[in-house]
């Protein structure tokens, strides 16, 4: 049924992740499907561009994708049937980009519980869910 899907990981959290790996693996085991991690890297604001490393961006972005490899070794999914990429801008964008390039059928991801702030603000799965141009799965830690 779904042949890709996209998995929006937040590295700093990957325990956050797991059920959302999980049920990626399983929805594209049955579809014999393809599974892409993905990570997104903000922007270095620009008032603190001088206080980092001329080459913080590319030391940031390799030890992002070092860090994905890992997920997907561990993720239990066919090596042939898991990719991952690191993009870098603002995360809903880049999430929703990301779809339409692999041509997602469905994008898996986890939010935290909703809080009042969320409410207001809204969130990046809420912005992924109003705008993706594919199905959107919402898995709850």
């Amino acid at each position: 049924m779904f042949k890709s899907i996209l998995v929006p990981i937040d590295l700093a959290d990957t325990d956050l992740a797991k059920p959302a790996i999980a049920t990626a693996a399983a929805l594209s085991q049955s579809s014999n499907g393809t599974v892409r991690l993905l990570n997104v890297l903000q922007m270095t604001p620009v008032m603190l561009a001088e206080y980092v490393p001329a080459d913080f961006d590319v030391q940031q972005r390799q030890s992002s994708e070092e860090a994905l490899d890992i997920v997907a070794q561990e993720s239990g999914i066919e090596p042939s049937r898991i990719s991952s990429v690191v993009r870098q801008g603002g995360i809903y964008h880049e999430i929703l980009e990301e779809a339409l390039a692999i041509k997602a059928d469905l994008i898996v991801m986890t939010s935290h519980r909703p809080a009042m702030k969320t409410y207001f603000l809204g969130s990046n799965a809420g912005h992924v869910v109003r705008y993706a141009k594919c199905s959107v799965l919402v898995v709850r830690h």
